[in-house]
């Protein structure tokens, strides 16, 4: 169903209003939902603190809008409150961070396969596999602290094993910081996708620097901290992608629409009624913000709104298993390095002597990713399998 955000208004911002049982409601179901509902969830919950974020960062620059971003951030945290507690108590934070691992491989999959520039498209491929060896040492890390199978929540959406090593990720700063779309002439889903991406990669940075310090396993503390750092790079390499001649005014225009683009996404999709409500209800608060961003940008501007976003939407975020593209892509590319803007093959063009220098000085102590992985192969059904082998182990123990 196309949606017209230019003519959709959905509810006005005076209107959009809470109470604390409305921030707190039944979270999904670990086991017994779907994945991509978990998915969805955690996505939402980035989308919304980068908005958060970056309405703080504009206040910060501008006197006169300071008291309408304040009202659009506060229904904002509120979303993210609502969002964030659908995650369920009994979901570990190791259980979790496998989530976040699976929301950057198939997300960053749909931007790789949607993304109109051949660019673009490279560097989300080239940082989905980085992801998606994070899945790998996460898991054998899951398996060797909790004995659990990673599968109980992926749900065989997502496979596990190898990507481009971690160990072999880290990278000097420089060589990171990717060339910019031109807000000129990129698309509308170009941008969307860079903003998609960018809050995913932030929020899971944030929840593994937050995390991490809490285990007491001294490798998952170190396993945690080296993923951070890579997590970290991943947020310099996509926020590089974003044309920084874009003004405040269109930027928060931009946020808006992203919101939208991602709630109606969601909503498409979601297969949890009670979830699926929340999503509506949502879709609607964010058109009511995003006609107040462009009413400023309008005014202020004196530009068309319609200038900077479509008519309609673009085909929504496909929240499915994008295993056989992340094969292919891993089969092709899983070699590939980085070096200043461009992504190399490293037999054609050399890494740099400052990144080489970088990672040798990270690895000096060894390498907590591939401490973690050493003896382990990821098996389907592993918790059960084991938890049968013990029972029979028992009975054959018994006289």
């Amino acid at each position: 169903m196309a949606l017209d955000i230019l003519k959709e208004r959905g509810i006005p911002l005076d209107r959009q209003s809470f109470n604390w049982r409305d921030l707190v409601q039944v979270p999904f179901s670990k086991l017994d939902d779907d994945a991509f509902t978990r998915v969805r969830v955690i996505l939402m919950n980035g989308i919304e603190l980068e908005s958060v974020r970056f309405l703080h960062s504009f206040a910060r620059m501008n006197r006169d809008l300071r008291r309408v971003l304040a009202q659009v951030r506060r229904v904002d945290h509120h979303q993210t409150t609502v969002v964030n507690w659908l995650n369920p108590p009994d979901q570990s934070p190791l259980e979790t961070t496998i989530g976040y691992e699976q929301v950057a491989i198939e997300i960053t999959a749909h931007a790789a396969l949607s993304e109109p520039d051949p660019y673009l498209a490279q560097v989300y491929r080239f940082g989905m596999l980085e992801d998606y060896d994070h899945l790998y040492r996460y898991s054998a890390l899951l398996d060797r602290l909790e004995g659990k199978d990673a599968n109980n929540i992926l749900q065989s959406y997502t496979d596990v094993t190898v990507g481009r090593p971690t160990a072999v990720e880290h990278r000097a700063p420089e060589d990171d910081v990717r060339a910019p779309y031109d807000r000129r002439t990129a698309s509308a889903i170009t941008k969307l996708n860079a903003l998609t991406i960018m809050a995913a990669e932030q929020q899971t940075h944030n929840y593994y620097v937050n995390v991490g310090p809490f285990f007491a396993d001294p490798v998952a503390r170190l396993l945690y901290a080296e993923i951070a750092s890579i997590e970290e790079q991943h947020v310099t390499q996509y926020e590089a992608m974003i044309d920084p001649e874009e003004t405040w005014l269109e930027k928060w225009v931009l946020h808006e629409a992203n919101e939208v683009y991602n709630y109606w996404s969601c909503l498409q999709q979601e297969q949890n009624t009670r979830v699926k409500r929340i999503w509506e209800r949502f879709l609607d608060y964010e058109l009511g913000q995003l006609h107040v961003a462009i009413d400023h940008f309008n005014r202020i501007e004196r530009r068309d709104a319609a200038e900077i976003l479509p008519a309609s939407l673009p085909d929504p975020v496909s929240h499915k298993s994008h295993r056989q593209f992340v094969r292919d892509v891993l089969s092709r590319e899983v070699h590939l390095r980085a070096v200043g803007e461009a992504i190399v093959d490293p037999n054609v063009v050399p890494e740099s002597a400052a990144t080489l220098a970088y990672r040798q000085q990270m690895n000096s102590a060894g390498s907590p990713s591939e401490i973690v992985a050493a003896g382990y192969q990821f098996t389907p059904g592993t918790e059960l399998s084991r938890r049968a082998e013990k029972i029979d182990g028992q009975k054959e123990a018994t006289p």
